[in-house]
Formats: C-alpha cells, structure tokens, sequence
C-alpha cells in the first residue's frame, strides 16, 4: 500500500515537472496535473497541502536526476575532474537537442515565474541550485589541485559562473532553437577561460 502511495507521489511529481517545464506554473492547474496519472483531484491534496508546495517539491524532484548524472560523471574519471565537466555538459546538450530545445530548465522557468512571488518555491530553488552549484565547486576545486584548471580565480567563483551562465545559455537556446550558445557556453568557459594556459 505504502509503495503504491509512493509511486503515484512520483507519477504526480513526474507529470507536474514536465507540465510545469511546458506550461510554466500559473498556466498547470492542480486538476490537470491529477488527471494525467488518473489519480482524483481532492486525492492530489492527501499527497501535497497545496500547488505551491506541490511545485516547491517538484522543484527537488527535477534536479536529482542532474544531481546524480553529474556525481556519476565525477566518480567515472576521479583522476580528470574538468573532463568529467565538460562530459557532463556534453551529454546535457545531446539530451536538449534531442528534445527539440523545449523546455529548457525548470529551475530557470520557476526563477524567472515565482522566484520572487513564493516563498516556498524560493526556498526549494535556493537549495536545488546551491546543490547542484557545490557539486561542481567541489569538482574545480579538484580539478585545481590537478593543475588543469587555473588557481588565480576561486573554484567559488568559477562554479557560480557555470550556474549563472548555463541559465542564459538555456534561454538562448530556446529562442534560437538551437544547442549553439549551450557549446559556445562550454568552449568558453570549460575549455578556455577556466583552464591552466601553456606558457
């Protein structure tokens, strides 16, 4: 019973994710998302209090997959921590182009949509992106003490630089339709700006 319970949870926060990427917040109804795995409307609220902290949990849910990809990258080739990076990326811009460059990121959607009207929802955006944001600070940090990435500017820094830009990039991208400014974001940075220069 507890497992049923948590796999409707799952399909209600899976349907939400891509409603919420597709349709933005303000335009995914709590009756929509409901219907879509079959599960009644006033059942919706046994799972969650509300929309908004349907969302905010929504929010959680969405990046784990990024989170965990990520870590695998990492774990895959300890001894290379910015290859591992620009893997990741690399994988991340496949994955977009075969999608058709919709959606982008939810992160950046809910950001820009009710970052600063929710509280709940802020809160759950703070957190993914310091998350995700200290996964790859600890990965340049890494990559430093390897000597392939320079050590005249902070990981901290840098690590920031990643988050605020790949958000642009996403946005660009979904105007243009196309995975240019996601490349140019990782040849600029990854694969020129953040590495140790031959001298």
């Amino acid at each position: 019973m507890m497992t049923n319970k948590l796999t409707k949870r799952n399909n209600l926060l899976d349907q939400g994710v891509h409603l919420l990427m597709t349709q933005g917040y303000h335009a995914t109804g709590v009756n929509e998302i409901a219907k879509a795995v079959n599960v009644p409307k006033g059942s919706f609220y046994s799972y969650f209090d509300s929309k908004e902290a349907f969302a905010a949990e929504a929010i959680s849910h969405y990046i784990e997959p990024f989170i965990q990809l990520l870590k695998q990258h990492i774990e895959r080739s300890p001894e290379d921590a910015l290859a591992a990076l620009k893997n990741y990326y690399a994988e991340l811009i496949v994955a977009v182009a075969k999608n058709g460059y919709k959606g982008g990121c939810l992160l950046g959607n809910m950001m820009g949509e009710v970052g600063d009207t929710s509280e709940l929802c802020n809160q759950a955006l703070k957190s993914a992106v310091e998350r995700y944001r200290l996964l790859q600070y600890k990965a340049l940090l890494q990559a430093q003490t390897q000597g392939t990435v320079r050590q005249d500017r902070s990981a901290e820094m840098m690590a920031n630089l990643l988050v605020n830009n790949w958000q642009g990039a996403l946005l660009r991208m979904k105007i243009e339709q196309s995975v240019q400014p996601l490349e140019e974001f990782c040849e600029t940075l990854l694969g020129d700006y953040f590495i140790v220069k031959e001298t």
